[in-house]
């Protein structure tokens, strides 16, 4: 097959398994979806979204997170793991929304990669799920999909990040990153992947 006739087969089939895809991280509004997303680095969107409301009983605007002490963030995200460092870049990044921008999320990736702890993958699900920018983020499922499929040569997420949109339409970027992880987690794991009972692997893929 083509690199444009996987496309089409493979958005052909995501379109048909989720037709709706719903933010898997739990949020209000840019702010604590941007605390989310930066709790979700090397954890998993299930227990993210057990802490988060946690948190955001205690301060869910950066107003109030400054209140909180560095330590006090920390004793709540302990269970996200990497607390020590999520829980400074939260408290920094709140009072920098304060400072600079009027306690409001920026909607400039310059502006959100800016920030502590947040970098590029983080700021393009920030400007795709809270503002609508088309934006691509790569994580490492992606990365491993996108490989698979033979869609990139998976050198890294970079590298992957600017085949899929070279590939697809900016127009369906903010969905298909979401299908994609759908598709990862409940047809196409990491390990003990069938690829001969996988709906897109048995027909695209490339490795195994």
């Amino acid at each position: 097959m083509t690199i444009a006739e996987k496309a089409l087969f493979i958005t052909d089939t995501l379109n048909q398994l989720y037709p709706q895809t719903p933010i898997p991280l739990q949020h209000t509004d840019p702010y604590t979806l941007l605390i989310a997303v930066l709790l979700s680095a090397q954890c998993t969107d299930e227990r993210v979204n057990k802490i988060t409301p946690l948190l955001f009983a205690r301060a869910h605007t950066p107003q109030e997170m400054v209140q909180l002490s560095v330590a006090e963030i920390e004793d709540i995200i302990r269970p996200c793991g990497l607390s020590p460092r999520k829980s400074k870049a939260i408290h920094q990044l709140s009072q920098i929304l304060i400072d600079q921008h009027q306690g409001q999320v920026p909607q400039s990736f310059e502006e959100l990669e800016a920030l502590p702890g947040v970098g590029h993958k983080t700021a393009s699900v920030v400007m795709s799920q809270a503002f609508g920018v088309p934006a691509f983020p790569v994580d490492t499922h992606i990365h491993r999909l996108a490989t698979r499929w033979g869609l990139t040569n998976g050198k890294n997420v970079e590298q992957t990040e600017k085949d899929l949109k070279a590939i697809f339409p900016p127009d369906m970027w903010n969905t298909l990153h979401l299908q994609i992880i759908f598709f990862g987690r409940q047809y196409c794991p990491a390990r003990s992947h069938r690829a001969q009972n996988c709906p897109i692997c048995s027909v695209v893929a490339t490795t195994m």
